[in-house]
């Protein structure tokens, strides 16, 4: 009886290291956004994360990106995080010409 318990001590320690570490790994992802910007996941199959400056959310054709978004995920995003359904070439061409402007 001492060694199984013993033992779901020793479990119960190696879980809460294990969950500490991903939790840390989580909030340091998060605390990478600069003020000011926002993180995005873009593509079709596989998820690209890309950081944008807030301001890009007004612009009338971030806002067609957004409402596809809503179309497609409503408020429930897969990867935790705003998700862009489009091709990770037209949202590098779509930035890049947002920012040029």
């Amino acid at each position: 009886m001492g060694i199984q318990l013993m033992g779901l001590a020793h479990a119960k320690q190696k879980l809460q290291r294990t969950l500490s570490a991903k939790i840390r790994m989580v909030v340091s992802a998060s605390t990478n956004v600069p003020k000011g910007h926002v993180a995005i996941y873009v593509g079709e199959s596989y998820k690209k994360r890309f950081v944008i400056p807030i301001s890009y959310l007004n612009h009338p054709l971030f806002q067609d990106l957004l409402n596809l978004a809503e179309e497609e995920f409503g408020f429930d995003h897969p990867m935790g995080g705003l998700t862009i359904p489009c091709s990770e070439d037209y949202f590098i061409s779509l930035t890049s010409a947002l920012n040029c402007s």
